[in-house]
């Protein structure tokens, strides 16, 4: 059983397997720079190279060794084999929930509480690819070219953030997750050729793989929609509660009145009603893959 002394304490007096003290003259560190630097100092403590705890733990050391340089959150999975390896009680799974809710803006913390107890999350996207579908390259140039002034410390967490929220179209217990996007974010080339084209070998890869997934595309030839110019999310709960969320350029804003979830419901449905089927969404995305694939060798 993990302890129950709240985390903020704990950091504060520290853990009776591996102290907690911050280094002379040291910075704050962010939630996530924090698990980093425990997860490398916790290793360095046990005299493990990280092959050797890779071995122990199961996982490829390259994924163990970008979270010790704080390049890819641990996944909740990692975080409990952590924790069980080094007895800290909890203290990485703690750090971990604390890392991603750091990253993500307030307005957008609802969305991130309930995207694991979703039961069906649809979302359209005017101008880039979903969130849950990008890859980290996709999202890492996304990133990159929207914070302007933000250093790479700080894009690299937006990332892991992300790649962290991805997980939960890995879980045993998926929601349905339907994606609707303007064709506009297929023709929008995030990172170059090379980086769209794995962005695309990756969300077939999905909608292959993984029966929990639909994606339809909105195509050009659609004329006007409701939805042009923002994104929208509508996430149902598996009792059945329906909330929205409305997301544009910096903000967003968490919808729960009925009457206006049901509003925004209808805008949803009808622009879904405009998009091409499931295989004719598939062979638009075939071409634009095509059409990057053979950029890049051009």
């Amino acid at each position: 059983m993990r302890n129950q002394i709240p985390l903020v304490d704990r950091l504060l007096r520290g853990s009776h397997a591996m102290e907690l003290e911050p280094e002379e003259d040291a910075m704050p560190a962010s939630p996530a720079g924090m698990l980093a630097a425990r997860a490398g100092r916790a290793r360095a403590q046990r005299g493990l190279s990280l092959r050797a705890l890779a071995e122990k733990l199961g996982y490829p050391h390259t994924y163990l060794s970008r979270v010790e340089r704080g390049e890819q959150l641990p996944s909740e999975a990692l975080a409990d084999a952590l924790d069980e390896f080094y007895g800290t009680e909890g203290l990485f799974a703690e750090l971990l929930v604390v890392a991603v809710a750091a990253e993500v803006p307030v307005y957008g913390r609802k969305v991130l509480e309930e995207e694991k107890r979703a039961a069906r999350i649809q979302t359209f996207n005017s101008s880039v690819v979903p969130g849950l579908l990008q890859t980290e390259n996709y999202a890492s140039a996304l990133f990159t070219e929207s914070m302007p002034g933000k250093d790479a410390e700080q894009v690299a967490l937006q990332v892991a953030t992300r790649s962290h929220r991805r997980a939960v179209l890995d879980s045993s217990t998926p929601p349905l997750y339907w994606a609707i996007m303007d064709e506009a974010a297929l023709r929008r080339p995030v990172g170059g050729p090379a980086v769209m084209a794995d962005q695309f070998r990756h969300i077939l890869d999905v909608i292959e793989n993984n029966s929990a997934v639909r994606v339809q595309v909105l195509p050009f030839s659609c004329g006007v929609h409701p939805l042009l110019g923002g994104s929208l999310s509508l996430l149902t709960l598996r009792d059945g509660v329906t909330f929205a969320y409305v997301e544009s350029f910096a903000s967003g804003t968490p919808v729960d009145a009925p009457a206006e979830v049901l509003e925004l419901t209808m805008l949803l449905d009808i622009a879904r009603s405009k998009a091409l089927d499931s295989r004719e969404s598939v062979s638009l995305l075939r071409k634009y893959l095509k059409e990057y694939e053979d950029d890049i060798d051009s």
